[in-house]
């Protein structure tokens, strides 16, 4: 069975089982909260979760995506995913049993100044999974106030509000959503599928005649006012892409594969509904385009609020380049770390101790905890926040590793 596994990985960048080839394991959702004192319960159950190690080796779940790590494919398979997410819930009650505690806090205190009396993880709701996806579920986490909130949406807005983030955002939302499409596609056409490459095609070149005028390397800059005679009926407005947008939607809404692409589009529509009266016009001057485009950015940042879903999603092009909300496995906590120092830690679990898989599991961690220190910091909260993360994997060495300053610990899960 793990061989065929294999052999569904990879030979394809896309696939999708038969649910009848179902893995021979049940699915099973295990709850954190489960009573791991009983040895006996972790003897039975470690097996288990070395077969769903080896049968998952190289995949991961990612924002509710299924990838395949070597080629970071999306993975079409309901078996595959439920089995996925046994794993991740069966781990997640291994990691708070008391010989993996013990060894936490070993190798934590030994590598840290941590004092040996603090194990991370020991409570039932560190160990619960957590999405990332607006500002108020980070504000909540870190217990920012009801003011400091307000500071960081007024130095945020500004910021990812930009024409240019705008755009960036938009187009990174669309080329995603479409490299599942072209998947999809080739696995048999439906008059759904086709119609939305042709709508997200619609949508790139628009915004790519719109990106022309905030370029200043190209010759739009040194446009002149257009004649009289120009109609004024060859403008558009943001109302035209919203439109699209809602075709898009509609068109792909019932397909289960495409309803994380679908979401995201619902998201950034809230940005469009705002901007929607405000022209885009091609046969204006420079300088007029570059009015349109502060007007696009000064109306967003009045109209996004902290719990917007649509300003996360700018937030985290702003800050990595994706769109993508951001999903850790363990949500972990803070803890004092001295008069003026706090450590936040989160964690990752991994199905192979792979290098590849490792650094995956180190750069999202990274991303996630860095967005929380940004916040940290814009909210001007006191002290000094450090950031660890943890990852675990069924018969990895345990070490400590470093990357942008930071600590990451790898841990093994053994009896």
């Amino acid at each position: 069975m793990a061989c065929r596994i294999r052999k569904l990985l990879y030979g394809g960048n896309h696939f999708r089982t038969n649910k009848s080839a179902a893995l021979c394991l049940n699915s099973i959702l295990y709850h954190s909260s489960q009573d791991v004192s009983d040895l006996q319960w972790c003897r039975d159950e470690f097996p288990k979760l070395i077969k769903l190690t080896q049968l998952l080796a190289n995949v991961d779940i990612v924002n509710g995506r299924l990838v395949d790590v070597n080629s970071n494919s999306t993975i079409f398979d309901d078996q595959i995913e439920n089995e996925m997410r046994t794993f991740k819930s069966l781990v997640q009650v291994f990691i708070g049993s008391p010989f993996v505690q013990h060894n936490m806090r070993r190798v934590v205190s030994s590598t840290t100044n941590t004092h040996d009396t603090f194990t991370p993880f020991s409570k039932t709701y560190e160990r619960e999974s957590m999405v990332i996806d607006s500002l108020s579920k980070v504000s909540n986490f870190l217990n920012v106030s009801s003011q400091q909130r307000k500071v960081v949406r007024f130095k945020v807005c500004p910021q990812v509000a930009q024409h240019h983030i705008w755009t960036g955002a938009l187009k990174e939302t669309l080329n995603n959503f479409a490299v599942d499409l072209d998947s999809l596609s080739s696995q048999g056409l439906n008059e759904g599928i086709i119609l939305g490459q042709q709508i997200i095609h619609s949508c790139l070149k628009f915004l790519t005649e719109t990106a022309s005028f905030s370029d200043t390397d190209s010759s739009s800059w040194m446009k002149f006012s257009p004649s009289k005679t120009v109609s004024s009926s060859d403008s558009q407005k943001w109302e035209d892409f919203l439109a699209m947008f809602n075709d898009l939607i509609k068109c792909c809404k019932s397909e289960t594969r495409l309803k994380l692409h679908v979401a995201k589009v619902e998201v950034m529509k809230e940005g469009l509904l705002h901007i929607k009266d405000i022209s885009i016009d091609n046969n204006i001057a420079y300088k007029d385009a570059r009015y349109l485009q502060i007007l696009v950015q000064k109306k967003l940042s009045k109209t996004l609020g902290h719990s917007s879903g649509c300003l996360f999603t700018l937030l985290q092009y702003y800050l990595h380049g994706r769109v993508t909300d951001i999903e850790v496995d363990l949500c972990g906590g803070i803890y004092r770390n001295g008069n003026d120092r706090f450590c936040l830690f989160m964690g990752r679990i991994l199905t192979s101790n792979s290098e590849r898989m490792i650094g995956r599991g180190v750069k999202q961690l990274d991303r996630a905890l860095g967005l929380f220190k940004f916040v940290w910091e814009t909210a001007g909260m006191k002290g000094h926040l450090d950031l660890q993360g943890h990852m675990w994997c069924v018969g990895a060495d345990n070490r400590m590793l470093r990357y942008r300053g930071n600590i990451y610990f790898m841990h093994s899960i053994c009896l």
